[in-house]
This record gives C-alpha cells, sequence and structure tokens, in this order.
C-alpha cells in the first residue's frame, strides 16, 4: 500500500508542470532612442524572440518559466508597445506577446545576479527612425563666436539606481535634480551652452555617455554621482580625473572599480575594451586633456569646500571608464556619500541640491572663463576687452582679480574703483591679462 501511494503522488508530481524560474517583476523604461523592458527572475532561464510582421508584433518565449501572481504589465503610454501579453507556453514555458504600433529593432539578453539585481531578461526595442535630440554643437555656430559647451552626466538611471542610502534615496533621482540646477545654472550664462547627457530615468552605458559628450563637441564633460563606501562613517565631497597609471589612494580604485561595475547593472555587455583610447593615451593631446581635467576638477573642488565637507582637498585620479575621453576634459564630482546617514539626509535636500550645483557651477565658470578655448564668444570677449563678470555674493577684487589672472590696480583702472566697496549684481569689465 505504501509503493503504491508513493507511486501515486510522483504521478500527480509529474501531472504537473514543475517551473524552475518565476518571473517576479516587470519594469520599463523610456529612453530618447530605445525602450527597455525587464523581467526580473528567480533565477536564470533560456530564451527565444521572433519577430512577426502584419502586424507588428513581438514574441518572447522563456523556458521553464512562470508568471508570479500579482505581477502586472508596465505602464506602456509613450512607448511603441500597446499591450504585453503572457500566457503558457509548451506547458511549463512563458510566452510573452507584444503588440507593437510600430516597427522595432529588438534586442534580448539575459543578465545574471549581481550584488544590486537579481537575474534579469532584458528585451531592448530600438525605434528605426530616432528621435533627433535639438542640441547645438560648435559647427552650427558662428565659428567666431560659438558657446562652450558643457556635457552634464547625471550618473546611473533607469535599471541601475547607483547607490542606495539608509533611507531607501536613490543615487540617480539625487544627482539628476544637480544636474538639472546645474544645467539651468548654465543656461543662463551668456557663451555657455549645457547639454544634458541623460534627460530622464533611463540607463546609459559608460561609453554611450562618452560617445554623446563627443557627438555634441562638448569643452568639458562632468560626470556627477553620489559616493557610497563599507564603512557608513566616510564622508566629503570629492573631484575625480582620469588615471592612466594606476589609482592615487585605495579610495579611488574602490570608488573607479564601484563605478565602471554600473554596466553589469545597467545591462551593457562588457565588450569595451577601448582600442581606441589605448592608441591615443601617449598622444600629447591626451596630455593636455589630463592636465585641463586635472585644473578643472581643482576650481570645482575650491568652490564645493565652501558648501561641502570635503574628502580629499585635491583632485583624485582613478581609471573611471566614463571619463576615457582622449579629447574632452573629464571629471567626476562625487557630491558626498549616500551612504553616511546624515549626507545621505542632505543630499535629498534641494537646498544643499542648489548649494552643491551653485559650486559645480562656479568652477566651471572660472576655469572657461579664464581660460576660454579659441573661437568661443567668451575668447573674443576677452580679445575685445570686454569680457564681462557679474559680482556675486562672497566675491573680492582681489578674488576676482586672481580668477581671471589680471591685476588688480588693472582691475580697478577698468572700472573706475577707488575703494574696496563693491556690490552684489554689479557688472565688471576684465581687462585683457
Amino acid at each position: 500500500m505504501g509503493r503504491t501511494w508513493i507511486g501515486a503522488m510522483l504521478g500527480m508530481l509529474l501531472a504537473f508542470p514543475a517551473w524552475a524560474v518565476e518571473v517576479h517583476d516587470v519594469r520599463l523604461w523610456r529612453a530618447p532612442d530605445h525602450t527597455r523592458i525587464v523581467f526580473d527572475l528567480t533565477g536564470p532561464a533560456k530564451h527565444k524572440l521572433v519577430v512577426l510582421q502584419n502586424p507588428d508584433r513581438l514574441v518572447l518565449d522563456v523556458a521553464n518559466t512562470r508568471m508570479k501572481g500579482g505581477v502586472g504589465p508596465p505602464k506602456l503610454a509613450g512607448t511603441p508597445v500597446t499591450s504585453l501579453r503572457t500566457m503558457p507556453h509548451e506547458g511549463n514555458g512563458l510566452r510573452v506577446v507584444l503588440e507593437l504600433n510600430t516597427g522595432v529593432n529588438p534586442r534580448s539578453f539575459f543578465l545574471g545576479a549581481n550584488q544590486q539585481a537579481s537575474d534579469r531578461l532584458v528585451l531592448d526595442l530600438y525605434d528605426r527612425a530616432p528621435q533627433q535630440q535639438a542640441v547645438a554643437t560648435k559647427r552650427e555656430q558662428h565659428s567666431d563666436k560659438r558657446d562652450i559647451i558643457i556635457a552634464i552626466d547625471a550618473g546611473h538611471g533607469g535599471e541601475d539606481p547607483g547607490a542606495i542610502g539608509p533611507n531607501r534615496q536613490r543615487e540617480k533621482h539625487i544627482v539628476m535634480a544637480i544636474a538639472k540646477e546645474l544645467n539651468a545654472l548654465l543656461q543662463a550664462d551668456k557663451g555657455f551652452r549645457p547639454t544634458m547627457i541623460r534627460t530622464g530615468d533611463y540607463y546609459i552605458s559608460l561609453r554611450g555617455r562618452r560617445d554623446l559628450a563627443r557627438q555634441r563637441q562638448a569643452d568639458l564633460f562632468v560626470s556627477i554621482h553620489a559616493d557610497a563606501f563599507n564603512r557608513r562613517e566616510a564622508h566629503g565631497a570629492s573631484v575625480y580625473a582620469l588615471s592612466t597609471q594606476g589609482a592615487t589612494s585605495t579610495a579611488a580604485s574602490y570608488l573607479a572599480e564601484r563605478e565602471n561595475a554600473s554596466d553589469l547593472v545597467g545591462g551593457v555587455t562588457l565588450s569595451d575594451k577601448d582600442d581606441v583610447l589605448a592608441g591615443v593615451l601617449a598622444d600629447l593631446s591626451m596630455t593636455s586633456t589630463l592636465d585641463n581635467s586635472l585644473k578643472i576638477g581643482s576650481k570645482v573642488l575650491r568652490h564645493m569646500d565652501s558648501v561641502a565637507k570635503l574628502h580629499k582637498t585635491s583632485v583624485e585620479q582613478a581609471g573611471f571608464a566614463v571619463l576615457k575621453s582622449p579629447d574632452i576634459p573629464s571629471i567626476l564630482v562625487e557630491t558626498g556619500f549616500i551612504s553616511n546617514p546624515s549626507e545621505s539626509q542632505l543630499l535629498s535636500t534641494t537646498a544643499y541640491q542648489k548649494k552643491m550645483a551653485r559650486a559645480i557651477h562656479a568652477g566651471i565658470r572660472d576655469w572657461f572663463l579664464a581660460h576660454p578655448p579659441s573661437g568661443t564668444l567668451v575668447a573674443w570677449q576677452r580679445q575685445q576687452n570686454g569680457q564681462q563678470y557679474t559680482i556675486a555674493r562672497g566675491d573680492t577684487l582681489s578674488g576676482i582679480a586672481e580668477r581671471f589672472k589680471v591685476s588688480e590696480s588693472d582691475l580697478r583702472n577698468r572700472n573706475g574703483i577707488s575703494g574696496e566697496k563693491i556690490m552684489v549684481g554689479q557688472k565688471l569689465l576684465i581687462p585683457t591679462s
């Protein structure tokens, strides 16, 4: 009788499919040129993608997998997907059918689990006619009076939340707020033109961020982040530049390794070997780029010192993949440690985000007003002896003179100033050095 019972139970188990994997969430992000759909899995799974036409649709078959109860489709508004349906397939598999309102170029791949995410099946739907963003480039402007173009990169995004604070604050949201504030400040500066690398909550590969900056012919690439470390007491803001010969500290090496790993979280195959960069590093242009990166970083760090505690008082260097542009000065700004409870709270406030953006902005302005690229409006103004500077809170005549590399006496004579009194909002003409 015992054997009969066991046999009956085995028969019942064999009669029902055994799923090894469950889909426990479905998430979607829209980027300017593609839509990403992510299926969060409880384990690895094999899949097959079929493209159908008339009407346009995609069929995704996932072996030995089922949908977890209660998991519904993501919001599809603003994407080429009009509906997403799931159903059992071949006994113990899952079929996902996506109805489309236009043709797309799809790409699907599996991502193994890491420290921040479970196993995932990623479906990228690339637009066949990508939306063209209105981006001002150097060639679109008069050659002798073009704007200085600043590429602003809000780190992480979409699939990759970045570091997560004690109260679940997400780095990607904090740095986007700072980036938007910096963008607004630069838009108000005559002779400067900011361009946002990431404009919404979606992920761009590290190489893709550099490529966008180069496509837009940026004069500076600034990547904004919020630091994290395995010790909660670590604190302070920092500025980093690329190193081609190893990191300047253990902390810099740790941070570069963590930031470079974001492609694993964001869902990018690690095929970027930087072959082009390797051949350029010995070139004098790269040497000049690195030198300017360090000098601009120092200017930014000096202004950050007035609004935040500094983790390091000088610009550090490490092998950050996002900074590997051979011809664009590039810096990475860590605005504080989101892993530190007190700094995490500070980073989450609008007031601190604005202060940090103003500090980064002041450092960038300091450098480019004193060292404008040739062919820019700012350079032309200097040549015409007509460059203007608007006095800000905390400015002094000696500080302004030092900033623009002119003598204080020349600054006084050019503007008819005899005493020490200057006013916020007052405009000064900067003499040619």
